[in-house]
């Protein structure tokens, strides 16, 4: 994990409670609120600096994280060393599923703060106790990554076919227009916004 990684600086408990519970997060969907404070309590909580470094493909997923304030990236890098955006994770969403599986898996991609921005942490062996008696938790986890896989991986590849572009072309360009708020992706489907930018860009 990168040096600039803080560690309960910038929010205390308390808050985090209190703006998780604005924040509906998915992967808490459908656990009680004494469940969601029985998790909470398991969890620290990390301060990352802009541009700091919060998992690292190839390295083992031994840590789940759900983004409080801030916002981060997940990246991979091409053969060519082109950094292709893969997601933008605002807060609420959940980094790291991998550490919920029984076998030790690696991350899949890159991941970054682009500003400063906290989260609640869990370490492998905690998150899966807890997922162990509350079986909702990792359904919420494969549901997230299956939506994930299905938005970056199958709708990406079929822009990059009609476009006749590469998928890491068509993953760069759809994470920039998100960025810029050109559009909003959502479970299967892309939403224009602001069709009439898409258009200045084209001219």
């Amino acid at each position: 994990m990168d040096a600039k990684a803080k560690g309960r600086a910038g929010m205390t408990s308390s808050r985090a409670v209190t703006v998780l519970t604005g924040l509906k997060s998915r992967l808490l969907e459908g656990l009680t609120p004494a469940e969601v404070k029985s998790l909470l309590a398991t969890a620290r909580i990390r301060r990352f600096a802009a541009n700091s470094v919060i998992t690292s493909e190839g390295d083992s997923a031994d840590r789940v994280f759900l983004m409080l304030d801030g916002s981060a990236r997940g990246y991979t890098v091409s053969p060519q060393g082109e950094k292709i955006v893969l997601r933008w994770v605002p807060p609420g969403e959940t980094i790291g599923w991998a550490a919920l599986l029984s076998k030790p898996m690696d991350y899949i991609v890159s991941t970054e703060a682009v500003k400063e921005t906290s989260a609640l942490v869990w370490d492998r062996a905690t998150i899966r106790s807890f997922a162990a008696t509350h079986p909702k938790l990792l359904e919420n986890a494969l549901l997230l990554a299956h939506d994930y896989l299905i938005l970056y991986r199958i709708l990406h590849e079929e822009l990059a076919n009609e476009a006749n572009v590469t998928i890491f072309t068509v993953s760069r360009l759809m994470g920039e227009w998100q960025r810029k708020g050109f559009l909003t992706k959502s479970r299967g489907k892309v939403v224009l916004r602001l069709p009439e930018e898409l258009i200045r860009l084209e001219a």
